[in-house]
């Protein structure tokens, strides 16, 4: 009995690899696609006190993949393949705080935004030297997603969930984001070093 129960597991699993060795054979290279979101400049003074010589801009960073898949039928089941990435990757806004002590319009207002400002710049600068790079590195990474066999259409969504986790933890992806951000802190490091706060002090 123990023998028989052992070669019914070792069919069923062979099998198995046999469906996913189908799969192969519709492996494509999926098309991606990758887009900057528009973004926006929006300021602010909050009600609580800041630091007077000092504002500070917050940046909202978009990291979004949509998936399109095929189901190819075969004689058990079914083949999920990637057709298709489309990424949205980029800054979507940023929030610029300053000290409510300066009236809008006033030289210490207009001084601190342009310093906030500088920030941005330096923000979409990193984003500008590294999207030759990003593009690439979403491709390969939605290059490397395989076929997955499914028994039933019902098992699509899974699998497409499935796809959607490899891609955003893809090393490649998660190195991207690293790289990025060390140039963000490069940038926003010169802009503060050239800042050398000859510009509010003048409004003095």
């Amino acid at each position: 009995m123990k023998k028989a129960v052992s070669f019914f597991i070792f069919t069923f699993c062979f099998s198995g690899f046999a469906f996913a060795d189908d799969c192969l054979s519709h492996k494509v290279s999926p098309t991606v696609e990758v887009i900057r979101p528009e973004w926006t400049v929006e300021a602010m003074q909050p009600s609580e006190s800041m630091d007077a010589l000092h504002g500070t801009v917050a940046a909202t960073f978009e990291e979004e993949y949509n998936l399109s898949v095929a189901s190819e039928p075969l004689d058990a089941g079914y083949c999920v393949v990637l057709r298709s990435v489309r990424a949205s990757v980029g800054y979507t806004d940023f929030l610029v705080r300053i000290d409510a002590s300066h009236i809008p319009g006033s030289c210490g207002y207009d001084m601190t935004m342009e310093h906030e400002e500088e920030h941005i710049t330096a923000h979409i600068a990193a984003l500008d030297g590294e999207y030759a790079s990003i593009e690439k590195t979403i491709e390969t990474a939605a290059n490397s997603i395989m076929p997955v066999f499914v028994k039933s259409l019902d098992g699509v969504d899974a699998v497409l969930d499935k796809m959607q986790s490899d891609l955003q933890n893809d090393p490649g992806i998660i190195l991207m984001k690293q790289k990025l951000d060390v140039q963000q802190e490069i940038g926003n490091k010169k802009v503060d070093e050239h800042d050398d706060g000859k510009r509010i002090n003048s409004c003095k």
